[in-house]
């Protein structure tokens, strides 16, 4: 009985200890769980569309030849800024040289004929007078007259074709701009047929063109129209590297007709492209915008607006739409429906649904439930936004 008794009292004690071990593994019931909350307040925000866009030359001119020659120099460097009037390309000129002296030449013997037409005319009017002259000497004498003066006129406007064509052996830029590569090399024969030498695109300023759905459109102008239109918007651009881009732009086109295919307007703005500080204009990146390049366009109001906004992070959704949880009085958790409006990555703008100065929760979301109490505390200051940080894809501004 003895070893039966000492065996039980063994078995109980293990027993009992695993109680206890399985006692203390147990987690005390803990008080209400601690959230972060903000107040609902009114702040001035720029209100702020992103569209996609193109950078495109403000003037593009393609270089072709006008006469047909030789041509002999190439004056310029492929890829360089060059300037209104400067020299690019030269054609052959002597024999367009010859054809402007066979010209001058025909117009003085035509000068020297009138002049002895005019003398014979003279000399037979004189004769009129008296019983020697003739009517029929006069008439002819002036209709050889009249006929050199005509022919000298041909052969002036000969002349002046010979020097325009003559001119044309030099081409000049006709904009400031920077040029491409040359497509015809020193010792080919050009003609207007030949097709573009080279191409010459404007550097500053440039365009942004940007297609915007007409609905939008519809919203911009309802917004922007009792403000000033136009002058009421500021085009602000998102480099490809994320970069927010020094210069502002303004708009200045709107296309009068809609695009079938994509229900869009086409909105144009003209944006300065200076040199870069401690650069040459010509050298490779210059310049910061370049003809053809896509860029998130911005499209923000000069003047900012006063709107009721919280933390984008308090802000949940569901298959209902959007969400927040606001503390009230009790320190109960409830939930509530809102409306955004335009949003930033940080900030959320509250149109419908919520109160200037709720509690709304912001931190601890995850251990939030509908109605139950919880220990709301200020919530941690959220860090002032990089103003060239960019915006989260997609993202609504």
């Amino acid at each position: 009985m003895s070893q039966k008794l000492a065996a039980s009292c063994l078995l109980a004690t293990f027993v009992l200890a695993l109680l206890l071990v399985q006692a203390r593994a147990q987690p005390a019931q803990g008080g209400p769980p601690a959230v972060g909350v903000v107040r609902a307040e009114r702040q001035q925000i720029t209100q702020s569309d992103e569209f996609i866009g193109r950078i495109q030359a403000v003037n593009r001119v393609a270089l072709v030849a006008r006469v047909t020659g030789f041509l002999e120099k190439r004056l310029f460097i492929e890829g360089a800024e060059v300037k209104k009037g400067d020299l690019l390309y030269q054609i052959e000129q002597p024999p367009f040289q010859a054809q402007v002296d066979a010209a001058k030449a025909s117009v003085q013997q035509l000068e020297a004929q009138h002049r002895d037409a005019e003398l014979t005319l003279e000399r037979a009017q004189a004769l009129l007078r008296g019983p020697a002259g003739q009517q029929s000497t006069v008439d002819a004498a002036l209709a050889q007259e009249r006929s050199l003066a005509a022919q000298i006129l041909g052969a002036q406007a000969q002349q002046q074709t010979a020097e325009i064509n003559l001119g044309y052996t030099d081409i000049s830029a006709p904009i400031d701009g920077k040029i491409s590569s040359t497509v015809v090399t020193e010792g080919n024969v050009v003609s207007p047929t030949s097709g573009t030498l080279a191409n010459i695109v404007s550097q500053d300023p440039e365009y942004v063109i940007f297609p915007i759905a007409l609905r939008i459109g519809l919203d911009l102008r309802n917004r922007y129209a009792p403000k000033g239109g136009l002058s009421a918007v500021v085009i602000k651009l998102r480099l490809p590297d994320g970069r927010i881009y020094g210069q502002d732009g303004k708009l200045d086109y709107t296309s009068p007709t809609v695009a079938e295919n994509t229900d869009t307007v086409t909105l144009r703005g003209v944006i300065p492209n200076p040199v870069l500080l401690g650069m040459k204009a010509g050298e490779p990146g210059a310049r910061e915008l370049i003809d053809g390049e896509f860029v998130t366009v911005l499209l923000e109001g000069v003047q900012p607006i006063t709107v009721l906004a919280i933390p984008r992070a308090a802000v949940l959704s569901d298959q209902e739409g959007d969400y927040v949880y606001v503390v009230d009085a009790q320190n109960k958790a409830q939930v509530r429906r809102v409306q955004l409006g335009q949003s930033t990555p940080s900030t959320a703008v509250v149109t419908n649904g919520l109160a200037e100065g709720e509690l709304v929760v912001s931190e601890g979301l995850q251990r939030v439930r509908p109605g139950e109490v919880v220990s709301p505390s200020p919530a941690t200051p959220s860090p002032q936004a990089d103003p060239q940080a960019p915006a989260a894809p997609g993202t609504k501004q």
